[in-house]
């Protein structure tokens, strides 16, 4: 397999662009050396790179692309929409729409909506929204969970703060996932000084018994908002999100990547009395919450309404779960046939996995992990995850495991002969780091 076209705009990308993406966890640095560069195009679960290459994706686009590239219901009703217009001086009527569809959707009639473009400025304003509500300016956040947002509140927290002032990361404190005594003891060091909690309501670790309800019930006690971010978990782990899964509401929660299909839409849902503070129904001071030009932008609500529709009469969700547990079995019987069991292996929900990659001493590897992606690539498959769309198919999932055992045949070498006698370059890199 040949990458001679997305080499040659490699450098050229990087001459123009920081980073040669837009996305930190799409740049050059995240994938191996031999991969392809730059996609060109995509349908259903495949997609094509500069040099005409085909493989079957995994991820797709960072999670929001749940029902497939170019899934026609959702194009069809962008375009009809984009025929009458994308953005007007006044609210469109589709604004309306659409916010009615989607609290319905998720099953919360008395809530509010505000849309916006991604889930950064959403998860931002909840933040914003928490600190006017309660008159607080601690935020604590859930150490265990990735990313919440491009905003200098988590930023200042990760491997990567520069350009953030030190005052700015005295403001956001963490806690533990599953740690209830982590929560009560944070709040008992910052005694009334914290305006919210924020977390993920699962990622690969499911919530533990009375972790959820308890979080719920310090906040009651405390007056703290509480602030899920689901903009993975809604539209994956069930339409009305993992919260609904687990039984547990927060006071304010983000949704966005399955939410449109890959347009750039996300949404804030929330406590009228929170959300109203963005408004024009209070007698409180005021909160800039949300405005951009293209927050609500009509082709983008066109497909989220089209996406809505797919997800009631389909069954997307009962797919995703199903395929990505056959893919699980897949790979766990392939780890145990060439015996890299306890080096290989799947984490999260069926709808949404991960791999782990460990090396011999059963530390996580980067290097390994390089590798694996490396021959994955070389089999036709493009995995930074395993996560599953709707568009894939028996004979992907098939294909697939096929990749994925010819790929743990160079791994259980790799642990025997070591890594760097496979692979090819460099390895990859968290992209939380201060330095390159």
């Amino acid at each position: 397999m040949l990458f001679d076209e997305s080499n040659r705009l490699r450098p050229l990308a990087h001459a123009v662009i920081p980073g040669g993406a837009h996305t930190y966890a799409k740049g050059d640095d995240q994938f191996p050396e031999e991969a392809p560069g730059f996609i060109v195009r995509g349908g259903g679960c495949h997609v094509w790179d500069a040099d005409g290459n085909e493989f079957v994706e995994y991820g797709m686009g960072l999670r929001s692309v749940t029902l497939g590239h170019g899934y026609a219901p959702v194009v069809e009703a962008a375009a009809r929409q984009m025929a009458e217009g994308l953005n007007f001086s006044r609210p469109a009527t589709i604004e309306l729409t659409a916010a009615e569809r989607l609290r319905g959707a998720l099953g919360v009639p008395d809530r509010m909506v505000k849309f916006a473009k991604n889930g950064s400025d959403v998860t931002s304003a909840a933040v914003k929204l928490a600190r006017a509500f309660t008159g607080r300016d601690l935020v604590a956040i859930c150490a265990d969970h990735p990313f919440f947002s491009t905003d200098d509140w988590f930023i200042g927290t990760t491997g990567m703060p520069g350009g953030i002032p030190g005052a700015i990361r005295d403001l956001t404190v963490r806690y533990r996932y599953n740690d209830l005594a982590s929560v009560e003891a944070l709040i008992a060091e910052h005694p009334g000084k914290i305006a919210c909690l924020v977390q993920e309501v699962e990622t690969t670790e499911p919530p533990a018994p009375g972790f959820l309800e308890g979080l719920r019930a310090l906040c009651d006690r405390h007056g703290i908002v509480l602030i899920f971010d689901e903009i993975i978990t809604g539209f994956r782990w069930h339409v009305r999100g993992a919260s609904h899964v687990h039984g547990v509401l927060a006071d304010l929660t983000s949704y966005g990547k399955a939410l449109g299909n890959g347009f750039a839409v996300a949404a804030l849902v929330g406590r009228p009395d929170i959300m109203e503070l963005g408004g024009l129904r209070t007698d409180r001071e005021r909160v800039f919450l949300l405005s951009t030009t293209y927050g609500a932008d009509t082709h983008t609500l066109a497909a989220t309404m089209a996406v809505l529709d797919v997800y009631e009469r389909e069954p997307v969700i009962e797919h995703l779960h199903r395929q990505g547990r056959r893919l699980a079995e897949g790979v766990t019987a392939a780890a145990a046939a060439h015996g890299v069991q306890d080096f290989v292996g799947v984490a999260g929900r069926d709808s949404n996995l991960i791999y782990v990659t460990k090396d011999g001493d059963g530390e996580r590897s980067q290097a390994f992990r390089t590798l694996f992606l490396q021959e994955l690539v070389r089999r036709g498959v493009i995995a930074p995850s395993f996560v599953v769309s709707y568009s894939h198919t028996d004979a992907d999932i098939d294909r697939t495991i096929e990749a994925v055992d010819g790929a743990l045949a160079v791994y259980a070498k790799a642990l025997s002969d070591g890594v760097d006698a496979y692979l090819v370059g460099r390895a990859v890199k968290p992209v939380f780091r201060p330095y390159v």
